[in-house]
């Protein structure tokens, strides 16, 4: 079993190593966790994410890990006799990651060297621990062979912590290296540039904290982060460059010295997952500065039967916007270049992002964009579309109660309600609660600085001790109320009414 664990370890450190000369994307475990997330279902995908939110990523890895630690051991018990269950399993573990990488768009063909290095090196250090095993075994049957027993146990035990210690050490340096880009430099600069529109005053009433609301703004740290990158892409300002083309009059390439010297602006706008079940979490607002898309597109020359917009990011994740949202003269659709007065969050795209209004992310929101692509929907599909979802995804209009929480105790008497309700591009006209299946009564609404952000409000009931179910609703500014009918995420979103339970004593 120490043998099969030390030869899994030494082929994933080797390909780490490698792999941090060329792609951090192409050391082996990420390779197939990736190909993993690839390959995962859309319902396997959204009971990860509502599961074990944020952390699913984490939790795919320690599976990963666990699950090799497993297969090692059982493969290293298979090989008492003989090393080829082992070296086996070294080979189909590292043909694995040889097809992962060369699978990856974003990945070229010499990132196969990483999960080479990694079979090469899990073969070589089964085989030999293997063979200085077998020799403590025949030494130790062997009459008169105590002095022979010995010096071959001490190899092998030396041998076993030489590999683990080499297997840290790669590991370590494929991690050292790997992120040595200076990625937080290159944000401080950015930052430093971005100065001017790093005021973030928002307008007075804009939000209910003392009642339970979240504060209009988001910060950065505490914005929701939903995405497909096992590990954060690291690219400097100074390295990035974003291609133009397709059904483009004149095909343009940006640098991010162009991209600051354009016009900026600054917007507030709510941002929201399509996997966010009635009443989730996967909802968040920020102040983004960024130049408006349109007016990028337009230097390009948009030609007639273009009808969407195809953003790749450098880790090779696809998304696709409807072209006329994008350039409607009211959006304000737009490459970001900074977020609450500051650069990009690595995590949340930097150098730059795409922030489209009023869609679901996964067709708004392509991080780390290095590409756009004028095409149509008929001839390039984005990666969500062939795993259950749907090619357009305009937001809809729900709400959700923040406070009182779902099974908690309030004291009997005077209960304020109080949450958020959100229509981007549209705007909330009207939100209304319902107490114990009574009449609908409306709630008080907070300022609305911004028709592209949530909206939050309040209302007070005097309640009886006892258990209370509260339910709310939103009508939108054009008129329509959110429906009841209940909708998973899959293919464009959730649908229903939140309600919350609690207990007034």
């Amino acid at each position: 079993m120490l043998i099969g664990v030390l030869g899994v370890a030494a082929a994933l450190a080797a390909g780490h190593l490698v792999a941090a000369f060329i792609d951090p994307n192409a050391s082996p475990f990420l390779a197939v966790g990736n190909a993993a997330i690839d390959l995962t279902p859309s319902w396997l995908k959204e009971f990860a994410v509502s599961s074990f939110g944020t952390a699913d990523k984490l939790v795919l890895l320690t599976g990963m890990a666990v699950f090799l630690l497993v297969v090692a051991g059982v493969a290293g018990l298979l090989s008492r006799r003989n090393p080829i269950p082992g070296a086996a399993l070294a080979v189909v573990l590292g043909g694995a990651a040889i097809v992962a990488v060369f699978s990856r768009s974003d990945l070229g063909q010499l990132a196969t060297l990483a999960p080479l290095a990694s079979l090469v090196a899990g073969v070589m250090t089964f085989r030999r621990l293997h063979a200085a095993a077998l020799r403590v075994q025949a030494a130790g049957n062997a009459p008169d062979s105590v002095d022979s027993l010995g010096h071959d146990r001490r190899t092998f035990l030396l041998g076993s912590v030489g590999v683990a210690a080499g297997a840290g050490v790669a590991g370590l340096a494929g991690q050292l290296i790997g992120t040595r880009v200076d990625v937080e430099g290159s944000r401080a600069m950015v930052t430093q540039r971005l100065a001017r529109y790093r005021d973030q005053a928002t307008a007075p009433g804009a939000d209910f904290a003392q009642d339970g609301t979240p504060t209009y703004l988001t910060s950065n740290d505490n914005f929701y982060r939903i995405d497909t990158a096992l590990s954060v892409p690291r690219l400097r300002a100074e390295d990035w460059s974003l291609r133009i083309h397709g059904l483009v009059d004149r095909e343009l390439t940006l640098t991010f010295d162009d991209v600051m010297d354009m016009d900026l602006i600054t917007r507030t706008v709510t941002m929201t997952c399509v996997s966010d079940e009635v009443g989730g979490p996967y909802i968040s607002t920020a102040p983004f500065t960024g130049v408006l898309l349109r007016d990028l597109l337009a230097k390009a020359g948009v030609k007639p039967g273009a009808d969407q917009v195809f953003s790749t990011s450098v880790d090779g994740y696809t998304a696709g916007s409807p072209l006329e949202v994008i350039m409607d003269k009211g959006s304000n659709a737009m490459l970001a270049v900074g977020m609450n007065g500051e650069a990009l969050p690595p995590e949340h795209g930097f150098p730059v992002r795409l922030v489209v209004p009023g869609l679901y992310g996964y067709v708004s929101a392509t991080k780390w964009v290095t590409d756009i692509e004028l095409t149509t929907f008929a001839a390039k599909t984005q990666y969500w579309v062939p795993r259950g979802y749907s090619a357009k995804a305009p937001i809809k209009t729900e709400s959700r109660i923040d406070s009182p929480r779902g099974q908690s105790s309030v004291p009997a008497g005077k209960v304020t309600v109080a949450g958020i309700a959100w229509a981007q591009t549209k705007g909330i006209a009207k939100v209304e609660l319902q107490m114990d299946g009574g009449q609908w009564q409306e709630a008080d609404l907070a300022t609305q600085p911004t028709k592209e952000a949530w909206r939050m409000w309040r209302h007070s009931f005097d309640v009886r001790p006892g258990t209370h179910t509260v339910v709310v609703r939103a009508t939108d500014a054009t008129g329509y109320t959110q429906t009841a009918d209940l909708a998973d995420p899959v293919p464009d979103g959730a649908t229903g009414l939140h309600s919350v339970v609690f207990t007034a004593a």
